[in-house]
């Protein structure tokens, strides 16, 4: 059996960016995915935000990727003709207490390599935004809106023209290493097995990575992070967005708190919170909504009772649980554990969709290095 150059398992975003930038550099690809189309899961279930790097441990991959992938992005997105705005956003006090707060979040940008923060006072924040009640804001101009599925659509036909080929309904049953990359058992729907030979892998499987790594025989389990979920559900509001750029409130534990963001068509919805689970379930509890009416009237009181809807919900494989500190994502390629050329995704949540970009350039240089 003759051997791709490199197999990449999971089409979200970020699978695609890989494969994508893979193929580009002129490597045979293809992309194994267990659903019926792209970016079914947490590419889907999101805030669509292109953020601008604030809130991540400056130096961490966080921030790098998200700054460098952000400007990747919208220079993508300008290129390509991918749906995207730059809308600004606006990180608010509710109360003068909080106004260190945003102080912190200024300085720890600018260690993150972002200048063009601006702390406002209240009667300059309103002025921006009329509905908005606050103590104060900082206003992040470079903060964005995109339309993810049409970016995805973008990356997968790059990939395609690229030479990459697509598997889908399509799940890694096992893997084995060997000395010239890695052997990998498939699953289609019905049932059908076959053995794809590849020699580099690519784990993008997102919810579903420490699993997939977990099925390569001899991968040392030591080395797979464990995973929390934490789900955060989106209610929606009816109408126009009274707003013109997104609204942030200061960060709470686990998130960035409940903030507002719009489509591209105006709409608005509400969202993420918050809520730690133990296995994947969408379900949006619609009695949530009475902590999302206490925390949006913190600086829209005008919120009607009644007005929220329940949307969506994504789920954040997290790698840090209730009351530790964040973590950072997880590249884990070969100088990581010797085992030739993978890489691991591991923890790819927030701002995964902003970094995606940076992040495919990040594996093709651990696979590829000069």
């Amino acid at each position: 059996m003759q051997a791709i150059d490199c197999l990449v398992a999971g089409a979200g975003v970020v699978g695609l960016a890989v494969a994508r930038a893979l193929a580009l550099s002129g490597r045979e690809v293809a992309v194994i995915e267990q659903a019926d189309a792209i970016g079914t899961v947490t590419s889907s279930r999101n805030s669509e935000v292109i953020h601008a790097g604030l809130h991540y441990a400056p130096g961490s991959l966080k921030a790098r990727l998200c700054v460098e992938g952000r400007r990747l992005l919208y220079a993508y997105c300008a290129e390509h003709g991918v749906g995207h705005a730059r809308t600004g956003k606006l990180i608010v006090a509710s109360e003068p207490s909080q106004m260190d707060g945003l102080r912190t979040i200024q300085a720890n940008a600018r260690r993150c390599g972002v200048e063009d923060l601006e702390l406002l006072t209240r009667g300059e924040a309103e002025s921006l935004e009329p509905a908005l009640t606050c103590a104060g804001a900082l206003l992040s101009p470079s903060t964005g809106i995109i339309d993810s599925h049409a970016l995805m659509l973008s990356l997968r036909g790059d990939a395609e023209a690229a030479g990459a080929a697509f598997a889908f309904l399509t799940c890694v049953a096992g893997a084995t290493i060997d000395a010239d990359g890695i052997r990998v058992d498939t699953r289609d729907a019905d049932g059908a097995a076959f053995t794809l030979e590849a020699h580099a892998f690519v784990n993008a499987a997102g919810l579903d990575a420490q699993a997939m790594a977990g099925r390569i025989e001899g991968f040392p389990q030591s080395l797979i992070p464990r995973q929390w979920l934490a789900r955060g559900n989106y209610f929606a509001l009816p109408g126009r967005s009274p707003f013109s750029r997104l609204i942030y409130p200061v960060p709470v534990e686990g998130g960035l708190g409940v903030h507002l963001t719009h489509d591209l068509g105006g709409s608005a919805r509400f969202g993420p919170d918050v809520e730690w689970i133990d296995h994947v379930d969408y379900t949006v509890d619609p009695g949530r909504s009475a902590v999302f009416y206490e925390a949006i009237r913190r600086y829209w009181p005008d919120l009607r009772d009644g007005a929220l809807q329940p949307a969506y919900a994504g789920i954040r494989p997290k790698l840090s649980g209730p009351g530790q500190p964040a973590a950072d994502f997880m590249i884990q390629g070969p100088d990581d554990h010797g085992l030739g050329r993978i890489v691991n995704l591991f923890g790819i949540e927030s701002p995964g969709l902003t970094a995606s970009l940076a992040i495919a350039d990040q594996v093709v240089a651990l696979l590829y290095p000069e």
